[in-house]
């Protein structure tokens, strides 16, 4: 074998089947980038460079030339899991929990390379030192080459001085990297670089090592951008806040961009040691919050003290220290070397939409739409209010809608007093979004008045037109795009829906399938429930409706039944609002509310959970799940409380009752007694008067004679004596 082909060869060999150890596969960077490399083709970052520069290799050595397409292979991943509780990821072969170094080192003597990720817990810098040095002790008894990886961070960087004074906008590259002055709170990640670089010359060939210095983590479910992201998913403040004055520049990089970075070292194996990964953006702390406010929450920010943010809760000095960085880098290895099929080459302003997908899906925060259609009285504001609470998602009423449209429209056209201090300092693009504000003034008014006028001409209610223009406005609105929303009964009309709904006012003809409806996903619903239930049951229950309910609405017995009577009408026709859904493949859930006679709501609430499925939001907050759990703590010793009062009650209402029965057995028992004796008594009235009569006088004789003849036998001799002497045989 040639010595190009023994070169090939072992080339080949060493791209194939590789083996890579990563710590903490449980993290962020270790999820992202773990899933990444597991489905990542060994040697495939090499394929494109090498067609590129086919031309450019020829007349090098064989060591020179880049190996040729290896068979295709993937990274096999294994690592260690930062919590010993935390489950295996699906994408690792093998996940250890062991706290033993020498295992640890066994584990690593087995894969080829090996990446320690130090960004996300300032405790594995000193891991990530003795793993490299111990490794290069055992490099000597080495077969192959083994890579050691560092996943650094930009913040060794952060007090570098400008390369020129006068020209601070010229970046720093990795040639600069010798001249770098770190974070005061990152001296441990800059002295875990310098060891590992300095382990890598010690025997190339065996050992080889690098360091990739990442810009800011951002994509799929986010790290430190996720506090920015969350407040404003979550729409609970007016402005999302920047820190300090917002002008610092914030190199970054995407999740998956940065795996593939570590792809291509893995793969190339360049010659320069140190790597910056950063995307070819420069976006300022201000821009990227104010790209996440706009297309996740509220639209605007607001500036804070730095000192204020060091008390935020949920942001640690690390993360802190990270977002307030000021640098501009260019990650020229990166365009020069690598083979990188960007996500985000554009840095997170230019891709957010992208990201924002990446968020929510990753997260699970899909919205919940829904559409709760029924006759009046049938229920569906009470239900749709629970199927809100439960859902966390925002309630749209028809007659709400309209009123808070006039409110911002007034609110628009107002005069606003913004002192000049404050104008003078605002930024270019803030003043921006105030002149574009300016000009849909003029709009605004035009608008209210047209809507006043129409409400003057229509005795309060406006024409369909508005309406849909003010309900696709909320539904468009970023609240119903992130949480979601429940429709209170609108729209009521098939054309009210089609308006509504429709991309396109022009419907296509299919014969095999019918209408064709090009219509919004964004804002249609994706559950539609009809509740339902005969006129009859309808009425009851508006009857027996309390009257300081009844008064002054649409319940009101004459409007109710015009109301229902109307419903009936619009739903006999060929066309109602429940076609609609069907032409476009979002078939309703009929429920019959009159089978749930004298059962509360949250029967048929549930019922429609059942089809609808579990929430897709965050879940409770911290201060939620306190209070939930206090109150049911509360609720658990109350019904505690009442189990046991009830059950002494029962045995008190148990022995009062013995009592009484007691006594009552009693008093029958001493009345029986009585009748008995009355009854003796009175049954022996004839025997004694018939004694007194007929027996006594002649008894009385004969013992008289008895006592004066003095018998031997005195009972032979009386009873002989009453014999002959008896009044009946006289």
């Amino acid at each position: 074998m040639s010595e190009e082909e023994e070169a090939v060869a072992e080339a080949e060999e060493i791209i194939r089947n590789q083996r890579i150890f990563l710590n903490h596969l449980d993290s962020y960077c270790g999820r992202n980038i773990g899933k990444y490399l597991s489905n990542a083709i060994v040697g495939a970052s090499l394929d494109e460079i090498a067609e590129e520069e086919e031309e450019e290799d020829e007349g090098r050595s064989a060591a020179e030339v880049l190996p040729p397409k290896p068979k295709e292979g993937l990274y096999q991943i294994v690592g260690t899991l930062s919590q010993a509780t935390d489950k295996k990821p699906d994408f690792a072969v093998e996940a250890y929990s062991t706290t033993s170094r020498d295992e640890l080192l066994a584990r690593m003597l087995e894969c080829d390379i090996i990446i320690y990720n130090i960004t996300e817990d300032a405790k594995q810098t000193e891991e990530a030192t003795w793993a490299a040095t111990v490794l290069n002790e055992e490099s000597v008894n080495f077969e192959k080459q083994k890579v050691f990886i560092l996943l650094s961070t930009i913040m060794t960087w952060a007090r570098s001085k400008p390369l020129d004074p006068d020209d601070p906008e010229i970046p720093f590259t990795e040639e600069d990297y010798r001249r770098r002055k770190h974070h005061p709170n990152f001296i441990e990640h800059t002295n875990a670089e310098k060891t590992i670089i300095k382990l890598g010359k010690n025997n190339k060939s065996k050992f080889a090592t690098y360091v990739v210095a990442s810009g800011l983590q951002y994509g799929a479910e986010e790290r430190l951008l996720h506090y920015f992201f969350k407040l404003s998913w979550l729409g609970e403040v007016p402005m999302i806040p920047i820190f300090g004055d917002g002008r610092n520049f914030i190199p970054a990089i995407h999740i998956v961009d940065l795996a593939a970075v570590l792809q291509n070292v893995a793969d190339h194996r360049p010659r320069t040691h140190y790597i910056i990964a950063v995307d070819e953006s420069i976006h300022t702390l201000g821009e990227i919050v104010r790209s996440i406010s706009k297309n996740v929450g509220p639209g605007k920010t607001q500036k804070i003290p730095k000192d204020s943010a060091f008390l935020n809760k949920d942001l640690t000095q690390a993360h802190l220290d990270e977002l307030l960085v000021n640098l501009r880098m260019e990650a020229v290895i990166l365009k020069e070397t690598f083979n990188i099929k960007w996500v985000s080459q554009g840095g997170i302003v230019e891709n957010i939409e992208q990201i924002v997908n990446e968020y929510k899906q990753s997260r699970g925060l899909l919205p919940i739409k829904m559409c709760v259609l029924g006759p009046p009285g049938v229920g569906k504001t009470s239900i749709a209010e629970q199927l809100c609470k439960h859902y966390k998602v925002h309630h749209i009423k028809i007659k709400e809608v309209i009123t808070k449209a006039i409110e911002n429209l007034e609110k628009i056209i107002a005069p606003k007093d913004i002192p000049e201090t404050i104008l003078e300092e605002e930024e270019e693009e803030e003043e921006e979004e105030e002149a574009e504000e300016g000009d849909n003034i003029e709009e605004a008014q035009e608008l209210l008045d047209a809507v006043k006028e129409n409400m003057e001409q229509n005795a309060g209610r406006i024409d369909d037109q508005y309406v849909i223009r003010f309900m696709r406005e909320t539904l468009t609105s970023m609240p119903c795009r992130n949480q979601g929303y429940v429709l209170d009964g609108f729209p009521k009309t098939y054309e009210l829906a089609k308006d509504l709904f429709n991309l396109e006012e022009e419907e296509e003809e299919d014969d095999s399938r019918g209408k064709i409806h090009h219509f919004d996903k964004v804002i249609t619903p994706d559950f539609i429930v009809s509740l339902n239930a005969p006129d009859e049951f309808l009425k009851n229950r508006i009857m027996n409706l309390p009257e300081s309910v009844v008064a002054g609405t649409h319940y009101a017995q004459d409007r109710y039944l015009r109301a229902l009577s109307l419903f009936r009408e619009l739903n006999t026709e060929d066309e109602t609002v429940l076609n609609y859904f069907d032409e476009i493949e979002m078939h309703p859930q009929h429920i019959d509310v009159s089978k749930f006679e004298g059962l509360e709501n949250s029967v048929i609430v549930r019922e429609i959970i059942k089809n609808v499925g579990e929430p897709r939001n965050y879940g409770l907050t911290d201060e939620e799940l306190e209070e939930f759990e206090r109150k049911q703590a509360e609720e658990r010793l109350a019904r505690e409380a009442k189990e046991k009062a009830d059950l002494e009650k029962k045995e008190a209402d148990e022995r009062a009752q013995k009592l009484a029965n007691w006594e009552e057995w009693n008093k029958r028992l001493d009345e029986v007694k009585r009748q008995e004796q009355e009854l003796l008594e009175a049954q022996s009235i004839p025997l004694r008067n018939y004694l007194m009569k007929h027996v006594m006088p002649t008894l009385m004789q004969g013992l008289n004679q008895c006592c004066m003849v003095r018998p031997d036998d005195p009972v032979d001799f009386l009873a002989e004596y009453l014999f002959k002497n008896n009044p009946e045989f006289d």
